[in-house]
């Protein structure tokens, strides 16, 4: 279950302790959680979670017994990326475990990523599950790393360790276990406050044609 603390200013949200999926409930948790972040006045955002994963993203098995309402289920991952995407305060996702497919585009959606050393993998495995990305998944993975590494990345369905991710700028920075979002939150203090209608707007214009994607418009 996700749970909202804060260090200082900055708003933490931790995803839960398990594969963290995005199940309908997730969605609706995150969701909530996020309106208190904004409402709040938070400075920053970080986003983590406890044990072996940052989020493993689709729920499969619920797609699967619910088929009916696939198209329903993506507005839904296209949502929060979107939300995520133009946050009114800056972000980053402090990556204590794995982060593949849907879980790894939450973390693109951030302003930062730190990825832990010793641990985890960064992976798009669509190529190999055969599910392509859609639209608006393929338009935030390509806004936001190198057009060489979105080929990379998209095609091959290769598992990056936190060096070779920093090294094709699928992160920002990397740190041990224990220090992965402290790694996060000092990244994003220095920073400051903002203003949010300011904020919001600045990632509207940068991320237009992203969100156009992510809504399914033209």
């Amino acid at each position: 279950m996700p749970t909202l603390r804060h260090h200082d200013s900055i708003a933490v949200l931790d995803l839960g302790d398990g594969e963290n999926r995005f199940s309908p409930d997730f969605f609706t948790e995150i969701h909530a959680h996020l309106d208190t972040v904004v409402a709040d006045g938070a400075a920053a955002l970080v986003t983590t979670a406890t044990g072996k994963f940052y989020s493993n993203g689709l729920d499969l098995d619920w797609l699967t017994a619910n088929g009916d309402r696939a198209t329903e289920y993506v507005e839904a991952v296209h949502t929060l990326f979107g939300r995520v995407l133009t946050l009114p305060m800056p972000t980053a996702a402090a990556l204590n475990g794995h982060a593949f497919g849907a879980g790894a585009m939450l973390a693109i959606a951030h302003d930062y990523r730190v990825m832990r050393t010793d641990r985890g993998y960064f992976c798009f495995p669509e190529a190999d599950i055969r599910i392509p990305f859609t639209n608006g998944m393929a338009a935030l993975i390509q806004a936001k790393v190198p057009p060489k590494t979105a080929v990379a990345a998209m095609t091959t369905g290769r598992r990056y360790d936190a060096g070779t991710a920093l090294s094709v700028d699928l992160v920002d920075a990397t740190a041990p276990e224990a220090e992965v979002l402290d790694t996060a939150l000092a990244l994003l203090a220095p920073i400051g406050a903002k203003d949010q209608p300011t904020m919001t707007a600045i990632k509207s214009v940068m991320f237009a044609d992203v969100l156009d994607a992510l809504r399914g418009k033209d």
